[in-house]
């Protein structure tokens, strides 16, 4: 028989909890909801209680946020998809950390997506731990920093001042870290843009996102290029010369 996920829904919006509850009820058969709390307090007090699977949790909330409300769970045996509204550094700090979301207004299609990815690749505990640490801190600081890639055998987490570059390979990318190691990652450069773009990263090329911080020279040529710490030489777009020596001057002493 398989195994239902005991499932707990945390948001103060009512509504936004009953329209939850009727998407799980029409289209996730796999979900058992368990409880709904109105706040992180009763949210907490639940999960101690009930030991649920699965936490739909909406990010602010009043008396407490669900970052909050994760932050007091240093050892967390769920999952849990986020629900928000937009919010640009929230949404950031959720990507950095490989943690699933859904955006508000709610969108049935992306809901169910969410839960069946949940349900395909539920990570072990361990990785799961790491996933939500990752988070809290990457909430807590200014810039999210701490950045979870998944590789071959499973999720690496990579502080940004680690990464020199990336350099797409078709649909992949290969991230050049500082200790001299390649890591080979099934995301496409884009992805990493947008979420880097805050991170002193810019993209020189097409095929090439770098961190600003480990550029050692800008060869001025037909070709412009730009020499990088690890001795790698990175074509640089004449469209993009002139916003790549300012970016230049802004962060140089």
């Amino acid at each position: 028989m398989t195994k239902m996920l005991k499932t707990l829904i945390v948001d103060d919006e009512k509504d936004a909890v009953s329209f939850i509850g009727s998407i799980i009820h029409e289209y996730c058969p796999r979900l058992e909801i368990i409880g709904t709390a109105s706040s992180a307090a009763e949210g907490s007090r639940i999960i101690i209680e009930k030991q649920p699977d699965l936490v739909f949790l909406d990010v602010e909330m009043p008396h407490g946020s669900g970052f909050d409300m994760l932050a007091t769970f240093p050892e967390k045996s769920f999952d849990v998809i986020f629900i928000t509204a937009f919010n640009h550094y929230a949404i950031k700090a959720i990507k950095f950390s490989a943690v699933d979301y859904i955006l508000k207004p709610i969108n049935i299609n992306e809901f169910i997506e969410a839960v069946n990815k949940v349900i395909n690749k539920r990570s072990s505990l361990s990785e799961r731990n790491r996933n939500y640490h990752a988070l809290i801190e990457n909430i807590r600081s200014t810039f999210p920093s701490k950045l979870a890639i998944p590789t071959s055998d499973g999720m690496e987490y990579l502080n940004t001042k680690e990464i020199i570059r990336i350099e797409a390979d078709r649909s992949y990318c290969w991230f050049f870290l500082t200790d001299k190691r390649k890591l080979l990652v099934s995301r496409n450069l884009k992805e990493y843009q947008e979420l880097l773009n805050e991170r002193n990263f810019f993209r020189t090329h097409n095929s090439h996102l770098i961190n600003l911080e480990f550029v050692k020279r800008y060869i001025r040529h037909e070709g412009s290029s730009i020499e990088m710490t690890d001795g790698s030489f990175i074509p640089l777009s004449r469209f993009r010369r002139d916003i790549f020596l300012t970016q230049m001057k802004r962060i140089s002493p």
